[in-house]
């Protein structure tokens, strides 16, 4: 009789162990399930995953701008560059269910009506933040960050030199000048003027501050003959650049010792006047006691000497000569150049015998 149940316990037992042990085939096969299920059902990337958005967008656009990357209803962030004239973007959002409750920066909107968002100064970065809620409950939030970019102009509107003309007239896209000047002119005056005035100037010209468009510089020339570089560079506020050069060429002194009218009163030049004759003879009546020479330089900046004189800057020079019958009377008048050439002009005066 005590045989009997602990022979049912032995057995009992060993139907525990038999059910509880697992064999090496066995573990083998439960870990290739394992794995082929971790596969087929393993985890999912939240952030590119439709069906991890709950309460999707069906179209979402930003204008001025485009979405980056372009849209889709299970992508929530996005980066769009607006251009730097522009002080709002418009933001317009359809939810893909039209039950859908919808914000656009705390603001409730509507299906597809855009909403204006305010943008920061250029270079500021502004987000936007789209949250959707469902009628059951579930919430999706999409954000756009905004950039409102930098002002990449840097070219000039005007450009003048004082004295002087540029060549070729000045153009906006056009960088090299040249302006020629008298050569009694020491120093120029160049004025330029930023077509962005929140753009800075440099090199010959200092910037005349944030927001102020034009600048000036007073720019001493060297000696004549010589020629003065100047050199304007613009850089825009995104930090691109651009150069604007004028060589200014101060004019050699004139070599001009020429005259342009030779005239004696009561008489005629023989041969008649020429710059490049520079010998005459005048014949006059027996009653002409006395001439009077005038002599006209071609530069009035050159010097008039000898019989008739006249200084920088005149022109003309005059002188009256007595005469003795028969007897010649030279006269010679010498023209300087401004650059120290030298010619000389006579004329013999012969009165007639009573």
């Amino acid at each position: 009789m005590n045989s009997s149940p602990l022979t049912t316990s032995n057995e009992t037992g060993r139907h525990d162990m038999r059910r509880n042990h697992i064999y090496p085939g066995q573990r083998f096969v439960a870990v290739l399930i394992s794995a082929i299920g971790v596969g087929a059902y393993g985890c999912k990337d939240s952030a590119s995953i439709s069906d991890e958005v709950q309460a999707p967008l069906s179209s979402l656009a930003v204008t001025p701008g485009a979405l980056q990357p372009a849209f889709s209803g299970n992508i929530t962030e996005y980066t769009v560059d607006a251009p730097t004239s522009a002080t709002t973007v418009t933001v317009t959002a359809t939810p893909k269910d039209s039950t859908t409750a919808m914000t656009i920066n705390g603001a409730p909107s509507s299906a597809g009506q855009g909403r204006s968002v305010p943008l920061g100064a250029p270079g500021t970065t502004t987000i936007v933040s789209i949250v959707l809620e469902s009628q059951t409950g579930q919430e999706s939030t999409y954000a756009v960050a905004v950039t409102r970019l930098q002002s990449s102009n840097n070219n000039l509107s005007a450009l003048t030199v004082e004295p002087g003309t540029l060549d070729p007239a000045f153009a906006p896209g056009t960088l090299t000048y040249t302006a020629n000047v008298a050569t009694s002119v020491a120093e120029v005056i160049v004025s330029a003027t930023k077509s962005d005035p929140n753009a800075v100037l440099s090199g010959s010209i200092a910037d005349p501050g944030v927001g102020q468009a034009t600048g000036q510089a007073t720019i001493p020339l060297g000696g004549p003959g010589t020629s003065t570089p100047v050199i304007i560079t613009v850089t825009a506020p995104n930090g691109n650049s651009k150069t604007y050069s004028i060589t200014v060429n101060r004019a050699a002194p004139s070599s001009d010792n020429n005259l342009s009218a030779l005239t004696v009163t009561g008489g005629s030049l023989v041969p008649g006047f020429a710059a490049s004759t520079t010998a005459y003879q005048v014949g006059v009546p027996a009653n002409v006691a006395s001439v009077t020479v005038s002599a006209t330089k071609s530069d009035s900046d050159a010097v008039m000497s000898g019989d008739v004189t006249a200084g920088t800057g005149v022109a003309t020079g005059q002188a009256t000569f007595l005469l003795v019958p028969l007897i010649p009377r030279p006269v010679s008048i010498i023209i300087t150049a401004p650059n120290g050439a030298s010619k000389s002009y006579t004329i013999t005066i012969i009165r007639a015998l009573l």
